[in-house]
Parts: C-alpha cells; structure tokens; sequence
C-alpha cells in the first residue's frame, strides 16, 4: 500500500471530509479507486447509487464519457486540489462535460436513477454495429451464468464479442483477454469497449505463448469452435492446468465428438446441452432462432 497513490491513510482521510461535509451515508458508498488497473469507472456509477472514486490527474474527458453514457443526471461532490481540505462543491455530471481532472483527489458521484442489479444478456440493439452477428442475448446469458463469472476471475474469450462485453461490465476485478482474428471484429470490439467504458479488457489478435505472456492467467476460457480450437485450448492448458472451458458450436457432430476429445485431452467429461430460443413477432409468426450446443468442462477435475 505504500507505494500506491491512494493508501489507507489517505482514503480514511477522504471518507472523514465527506462524512464532515455531506449527509451522505458512507456505510452504503462504493469505493473505486481507478488510479488501478482494470477499474471501471461508468459501469460502477450505473449500479451504484453512490461511489467515491480516487483518480489521478490526467482525465481529460472523463465527465463527458460519463455524460455520453447517460450519467449526465449524477452528482458530483468534490472540492479544488489534491487534499480533502477546504469548502465542498456539488453540480451534475452534464454541467462537467467540458471539465477534466487536473489533481489526484477523490470525489464522490450520486446516482438516484442507478439500477439495482447488474445487466445480464443486454440487448443487442445497445451494442456497436459491425461485421459481427452478435449472439441473442438470452443464450449469451446462459452461456454467462456457465462460466460462473465472479469478481476476480480473470478470462479469456474468443471470437466472443457480446461475451467480452458483459463479461466486463460484471467483473469489474477482473481482466478480460479477447481474441480477435479478424480486424473488422476487432474494431467492433473496441467501439464497445469504449461505448461501455471498459477498462478491463485486453484485446489480442490469437493465441500463443507470446500474446499471453504478461497477462493475467484466465481462469476461464469461453470460445467459439473452430478450426484452430484444439491448439487453442492445448496453449491454454500449458498456462492454467485447472483452466474451466465453455464452448459455442452450432455443429452437432463436434459437440458430439467432445466426449472422446476430452478424454484424449485426460479432461472431465463435458457437459452438453442445447439451447434453442423462439420467439413471437408482432404478426403472429414464432421466430426460431439458431440452437447452438453449449459444452462446459473443466481441466484437472
């Protein structure tokens, strides 16, 4: 803690100005420190009714981000400089968009309208547009709710966009790896990630002992099934031994074949399911959309 900007001292320092100065209830604040790594500052204020956030210098456009996100109604409680001295200022987001953060301070943001649960399987209309055909939103939640996402759990995803997306967006202590081969995908991505103001997503372009080195070791890997996901998953396997793997196919006889891969690979049989999601349009017609196989094992069990 010595060496970081925000230590204990300080952010007990912070916490005793605002409760000095502020009606606020400080046992319902979120902390956020994005001074770190992988913080997520718009995601947070979204589910957050209050956050005291510790920030360095250097946000140029951070109130218009907020802004272009929707949080333009939110309350900024602050003060001039980087000490938690002198009178407190209040004004909204949207009265900001022109300011950016000149001192490492901390500053407290209100959001009455803030939701109380988390998304989960998002709407695709909210997502960039772009050579990507986004998976529907109530398979993508099933294919979340099987990768057992918590706080912490660092991922990889391939070929994965929307899954990127809410996977980061739920995991706000935890790294995001994509993968992305094509570069069209690759730039869609990267329109969310702004969009959504992720900061824990590291976007690769394949798999290899060289592409990872440096990264967080996933914990989970979700892929999309391919010609290169057998190299793909032994590269992961070197990294993390115990590595938990959720698969998207919609070709039967590779989901079928994944008991006997599994078992070459001396991994845990896989669980197989199927999905298949229709729905009614306005005229009356039932919409069936494509059912995919969804296989989940985990290595070492």
């Amino acid at each position: 803690m010595e060496n970081a900007l925000f230590n204990n001292t300080s952010i007990i320092s912070w916490l005793q100005y605002f409760s000095d100065n502020t009606d606020i209830d400080l046992e319902h604040v979120k902390i956020l420190d994005i001074t770190k790594k992988n913080k997520n500052l718009i995601p947070t204020c979204e589910v957050h009714r209050c956050v005291l956030v510790f920030t360095e210098a250097g946000h140029a456009d951070i109130f218009y981000r907020m802004y272009n996100a929707g949080l333009g109604e939110c309350t900024v409680i602050y003060n001039e400089g980087s000490e938690p001295v002198g009178p407190i200022k209040r004004d909204s987001v949207s009265n900001m968009i022109d300011r950016g953060i000149n001192a490492s301070a901390g500053m407290i943001i209100l959001n009455p309208n803030a939701r109380a649960t988390m998304r989960f399987g998002i709407d695709n209309r909210t997502l960039a547009k772009g050579s990507v055909k986004y998976v529907g939103s109530e398979i993508r939640a099933i294919i979340l709710s099987k990768m057992q996402i918590e706080e912490g759990k660092n991922i990889c995803a391939i070929s994965a966009e929307s899954i990127v997306v809410e996977a980061g967006l739920m995991n706000g202590e935890g790294t995001i790896i994509a993968v992305e081969y094509n570069k069209n995908d690759a730039a869609a991505l990267e329109e969310n990630v702004e969009q959504f103001g992720l900061n824990n997503v590291t976007i690769i372009d394949h798999i290899d002992d060289e592409t990872l080195k440096g990264l967080p070791v996933p914990d989970v890997t979700m892929l999309v099934a391919s010609a290169s996901m057998e190299q793909e998953i032994a590269c992961l396997l070197k990294l993390n031994p115990e590595m938990e793997f959720v698969i998207y196919t919609l070709d039967f006889v590779l989901a079928a074949s994944m008991i006997e891969k599994c078992k070459a690979l001396c991994l845990s049989d896989p669980e197989i399911i199927q999905v298949c999601v229709s729905k009614v349009t306005s005229r009356h017609n039932v919409d069936v959309q494509p059912a995919p196989w969804i296989i989940s094992f985990k290595a070492g069990a």
